[in-house]
């Protein structure tokens, strides 16, 4: 749904990396005053003691501080590989916005930011990372790589989000078993999808995010949409025309009229892929765009933490 889309104009996002350093830090400055706080990203390179451990790699410094025994890891135990997958079909480009600016993102342009402070938040716990981004092609692919040129090469793609155009639909299923194909070594693998497709059935798209799961990857689904339209269906009771952004269909209607059949409509959908996730094993993360990072970066410490 939503209007015809214009060209975006330049991103009034001018320096990405940047914003995702300061994404990162004001996020973990509170965790550090949260519940949160043993996952906070200072303890990435220690572990819990255990009775019965050796007391060699125990970190006295910390315990001074903490009053909890931690032990030192070895950097081999810390590392791990991750993948960001981005769908930039056509409805991740709605609601419409002629500029993306930080308090006013649509979905793509949310999903760039946010996939930008998982990369600056990898950086700091020095874990491998990769980027996959699909349309209508298979726009973009990196393999996970752990250098400082890797991660702005990475970055540099996302910020091309900020100004790309939408295209036309996408088989999202199709793009999910082809990079699915390509990674090949255990990794923490994040997704950011709106999982709207108009070709297939659900059930190809919820296959596609099983076959995610061979060679026992782990799975997080941000299911990105923007809560107050697109589930809500908040728009005033005056005549609309709603268009299609994937098939540009068109339809006259006052929203009141199908607001309630609407409402139940999607939250059955959501509610199926829910339970599909639970069922596969997957992380499904509910991401409305309104809301911080704060949800998106605290399922990545998590799921480190049981990786």
């Amino acid at each position: 749904m939503g209007i015809e889309l214009s060209q975006l104009k330049d991103s009034e996002i001018k320096n990405l990396d940047l914003l995702a350093k300061q994404v990162v830090e004001g996020f973990i400055t509170g965790m550090h005053k949260s519940p949160f706080h043993g996952f906070s990203v200072e303890f990435s390179e220690h572990k819990l003691y255990n009775k019965g451990e050796s007391t060699r790699h125990i970190d006295w410094k910390l315990f001074a501080k903490t009053e909890k025994l931690y032990t030192k890891k070895y950097e081999e135990e810390t590392n791990l590989r991750c993948h960001i997958i981005i769908d930039n079909s056509s409805s991740m480009h709605y609601p419409i916005k002629s500029t993306q600016q930080l308090n006013d993102l649509n979905k793509i342009g949310f999903s760039a930011v946010a996939a930008a402070s998982l990369i600056e938040i990898l950086k700091k716990q020095r874990d491998a990372v990769g980027l996959s981004i699909y349309s209508d092609t298979y726009e973009y692919y990196a393999p996970e790589k752990g250098s400082e040129r890797h991660r702005k090469l990475l970055v540099s793609q996302l910020e091309q989000l900020l100004i790309s155009k939408a295209t036309s639909t996408t088989e999202t299923y199709k793009y999910l078993h082809e990079i699915a194909e390509k990674i090949h070594r255990r990794s923490l693998i994040f997704v950011f999808t709106d999982m709207f497709q108009t070709n297939k059935d659900h059930e190809e798209l919820f296959n596609a995010l099983r076959h995610l799961k061979h060679n026992k990857h782990e799975v997080i689904l941000f299911h990105t949409y923007d809560k107050q339209l697109e589930v809500n269906f908040n728009f005033d009771n005056t005549p609309k025309k709603f268009i299609d952004i994937e098939t540009k269909q068109e339809i006259n209607i006052y929203a009141d009229t199908v607001k309630d059949n609407y409402k139940e409509s999607i939250e059955l959908f959501f509610k199926e892929l829910k339970n599909k996730c639970l069922q596969y094993k997957i992380s499904y993360v509910p991401v409305d765009i309104n809301e911080g990072y704060s949800k998106i970066l605290t399922s990545y410490l998590v799921s480190r933490n049981k990786f």
